[in-house]
C-alpha cells in the first residue's frame, strides 16, 4: 500500500497526532491492534485498517472496549505485541480486565492508548484517564507534540514487552487531532517476533492464592520501572533560578508559546512518562526552589504527588497548582498558563515586557462569547430526525425518553425533544427500564453500533425482568458518529470477507423480545402505523427503523437522490413543517420559507407531512 505512514527512515512527515501513533507502532514492529472507535482516537484504528490488508499486524475493530482489551491482552499473552485504543470513557467499560491483568503481566506486551477529553468537546464526562494509571499500576507516557507521539508510542511498546507489564498512552483531544512535522525512524521489515508462551497457571490464572502473590510482582515491576523513568530522555529540564515549574501534557506545548523566549529566572521540568514518577530527579530539581507552579491540565494528581514528596523530604518550596486562572475544569490554554507564569515572583514586570505573549493573550473571554453560537445538529436528510419526528407525533409528552450515545442524542434539541437522560454506551434499555418500572412511559433510543457495544445485554435483562419499555433501534448501517467504522451490523458487501454481518432483527428475537418489528426511516406513514401499534401494547417492544446515514450513503453505498424539496405554496401546513421538523436545509427570509437546494439530501419526509411541497429535478447533492 502507498501510505505515507509506511515512508522511508528519514523522511519527514506533516502527521496528525493519531496518525503518529499508528506510525511508532510500526516502528516497534506491532503484531495486534484492536478498538473500539471513539473521538478523539477515531483516526488511529481507521489508519491501522487502512494498513492492515499489507500484512504487516492483524487489526479488528471490537463490539466494545472490554472485548477489545481483551482480545488484544489475549494475543500479547500469546506472545503478540499489541496495541488498544479507545477514548477515555472506554476504558470504564475495560477496567475489568484491566485491573487484573496489570498482576498476571503479558509477555508480547501491551500499550493502551486512552484519548482523553478535557471540555467535553465530543463526550459525557472529562474524566482524567491518569488516574487509571495509578489505580491499576500502568506505566504513562503523555506526548505533547506529533513527534512525540510517534516515539513514545514505539518506546511504550518496547518497555512493554521488556517488562511484560501493559502499559498507557495518554492522549487528549488537543495532541491527538494537532499537526506537526514527524521525523520517522526505521521500519522493520517484518513485524516483532512472538515471545513463546508458557504455561504458567500459577502466573496467568488469578484465582485468590495467584493474585496475592501476582500483586507484590506487580508493585517490584513498577519499582524497577521507575528507575528507568528517572533516566527517561523523554523527562527533559532546563533553566535556572529559584521559581520552578514542572509540567505534563499538552501544557508544555502551551507553555512554550506562553513563555516564548522569556524563560529567564525559570527551572523546568517537563514530564513527558509522567508514571512511576521520577522521585529522585523531581526531588533534585525542587530542592532550591522557593515556588514551583505545577501545570496540568484535569485532576490535581502531580500538584499531590509533589506536595506529599516535598513534605516528605521537607522542602520549604510553596507549591502553586489549581489556582488564579487554572482549574480542574476544561482546557488550559496558552493565555491560561501566561497568566499563571506571571503570578510567580518576579515575573510580573517581565510579562508585561514581553510583546509576543501579549499579542496572545489578546482575545478575551467575553471576546469568545460574543462569537455566534453554531450547536451541532442532525446532518439534512438524517433518518434519525424522520423517527424522532415520528415519535413525537405519537408520543408526545406522554413519554419519557431514554437516550444514548451517538448521533441520535442530538434529538435533544427542540423541537424534537426526544432524549430526556442518558448515562452512558448502551444504558438507554437498562436506564429506561428502571425508570419505567415506576408507572412511567418510556421509549429508549439506541443506535446499531451501540445496540452490540452493550445494548444487547440490557435487552436481555428487560425480557427477563418483565419490563414494559418500547425500544426504538435506530439502524443506519454503520459506527457514524466517530466517522462510519464498521459494527456487526454492516452490509455483508461493505464488509468484505473479513468479517461476517450479523443481523439485529434475529439478535432481538433470540433474546427473546416477542414483538419486533422493521420499518424504512424515511417512511412516515409506516412509522407512525407501527409506533401507534405498539404504544398500545405493553411488555419489551422493539422497533428496528432501518435507514443508512445519508453521509454513509453517499460515500461509501455511493447512493444518492435525484431529486430534492421545494416549498409550492406558502401556507399554515409549511409553517407548521418548518417548526415541528426543523430540517437544516429549511430556510426563512423576506419572500417566505424555502429549502436550500445546496443542503436538501432528497428524504422528502416534508412531502409526507404537508402537502404544499413540491419534488424537484436535481443533482445529487
Amino acid at each position: 500500500m502507498n501510505s505515507p505512514l509506511l515512508a522511508a527512515e528519514g523522511t519527514r512527515h506533516l502527521l496528525l497526532g493519531n496518525e503518529a501513533v499508528v506510525r511508532g507502532a510500526l516502528e516497534a514492529g506491532l503484531n495486534f491492534a484492536s478498538c473500539y472507535p471513539g473521538t478523539p482516537s477515531s483516526e488511529i484504528p481507521d489508519n491501522f485498517r487502512l494498513l492492515a490488508p499489507g500484512g504487516r499486524f492483524v487489526f479488528e475493530y471490537s463490539t466494545n472496549e472490554k472485548v477489545a482489551m481483551e482480545c488484544a491482552a489475549g494475543a500479547a499473552l500469546s506472545g503478540a505485541m499489541s496495541l488498544v485504543t479507545m477514548k477515555h470513557v472506554g476504558l470504564n467499560v475495560a477496567a475489568d480486565p484491566l485491573l487484573t491483568m496489570t498482576y498476571t503481566g503479558l509477555p508480547g506486551g501491551l500499550l493502551i492508548v486512552s484519548a482523553d477529553d478535557p471540555g467535553c468537546h465530543s463526550s459525557q464526562n472529562e474524566q482524567d484517564n491518569r488516574i487509571y494509571a495509578r489505580f491499576a499500576g500502568l506505566p504513562c507516557f503523555e506526548p505533547a507534540n506529533a513527534q512525540e507521539c510517534k516515539d513514545m508510542t514505539r518506546e511504550a511498546l518496547l518497555l512493554s514487552r521488556a517488562s511484560q507489564q501493559p502499559v498507557m498512552l495518554r492522549t487528549t483531544t488537543r495532541i491527538a487531532h494537532l499537526r506537526g512535522p514527524v521525523l520517522f525512524g526505521p521500519l522493520p521489515d517484518n513485524p516483532a517476533p512472538l515471545v513463546p508462551f508458557v504455561r504458567s497457571p500459577g502466573r496467568f490464572v488469578p484465582i485468590p492464592a495467584v493474585a496475592r502473590a501476582r500483586h507484590k510482582v506487580l508493585a517490584a515491576n513498577i519499582e524497577e520501572i521507575r528507575a528507568g523513568v528517572e533516566i527517561s530522555p523523554f523527562n527533559k529540564t532546563r533553566g535556572a533560578g529559584k521559581n520552578g515549574i514542572i509540567v505534563s501534557g499538552v501544557s508544555r506545548a502551551y507553555l512554550h508559546d506562553a513563555l516564548l523566549d522569556n524563560e529567564k529566572g525559570l527551572k523546568i521540568f517537563e514530564l513527558g512518562m509522567s508514571w512511576p514518577l521520577p522521585e529522585k530527579a523531581l526531588a533534585d530539581f525542587m530542592r532550591d526552589l522557593k515556588v514551583l507552579l505545577v501545570l496540568e491540565e484535569g485532576e490535581p494528581l502531580l500538584e499531590r504527588d509533589l506536595s506529599a514528596l516535598a513534605h516528605k523530604l521537607s522542602l520549604s518550596v510553596e507549591i502553586r497548582g489549581k489556582e488564579g486562572p487554572l482549574g480542574i475544569f476544561g482546557e488550559y490554554s496558552t493565555r491560561s498558563i501566561a497568566q499563571a507564569a506571571a503570578a510567580l515572583p518576579g515575573r510580573q514586570k517581565q510579562a508585561e515586557q514581553n510583546a509576543p505573549n501579549k499579542n496572545l493573550t489578546a482575545l478575551t473571554d467575553t471576546d469568545l462569547a460574543s462569537l455566534p453560537g453554531r450547536p451541532p445538529n442532525l446532518c439534512p436528510g438524517c433518518a434519525h430526525r424522520s423517527a424522532f419526528y415520528a415519535v413525537r407525533k405519537v408520543f408526545g409528552d406522554e413519554a419519557y425518553y431514554s437516550s444514548d450515545i451517538g448521533c441520535y442524542t442530538l434529538g435533544i434539541l427542540p423541537p424534537l425533544k426526544t432524549a430526556d437522560f442518558l448515562f452512558c454506551m448502551g444504558s438507554s434499555i437498562s436506564a429506561g427500564s428502571g425508570f419505567a418500572r415506576f408507572g412511567k412511559t418510556v421509549v429508549a433510543f439506541i443506535g446499531d453500533s451501540t445496540f452490540f457495544h452493550s445494548g444487547m445485554t440490557g435487552l436481555v435483562n428487560a425480557v427477563f425482568n418483565r419490563h414494559n419499555i418500547l425500544v426504538v433501534i435506530l439502524d443506519n448501517g454503520t459506527t457514524a458518529m466517530t466517522g462510519h467504522q464498521p459494527n456487526p451490523g454492516m452490509n455483508q458487501e461493505v464488509l468484505g470477507s473479513g468479517c461476517v454481518h450479523v443481523d439485529i432483527e434475529t439478535v432481538v428475537k433470540g433474546c427473546g423480545v416477542g414483538r419486533v418489528a422493521k420499518v424504512r426511516g424515511f417512511n412516515q406513514k409506516a412509522l407512525t402505523a407501527r409506533l401507534t401499534e405498539m404504544k398500545e401494547e405493553t411488555g419489551v417492544r422493539v422497533l428496528i427503523v432501518e435507514e443508512p446515514c445519508v453521509l454513509y450513503a453517499r460515500r461509501v453505498l455511493k447512493k444518492g437522490r435525484e431529486m430534492r424539496s421545494s416549498v409550492a405554496r406558502q401556507d399554515e401546513s409549511v409553517r407548521k413543517c418548518f417548526e415541528t421538523l426543523a430540517c437544516p436545509a429549511f430556510f426563512r427570509n423576506e419572500t417566505g420559507m424555502g429549502i436550500n437546494p445546496d443542503l436538501c439530501a432528497g428524504c422528502m419526509v416534508c412531502m409526507q407531512i404537508s402537502p404544499s411541497f413540491a419534488a424537484v429535478k436535481g443533482e445529487k447533492p
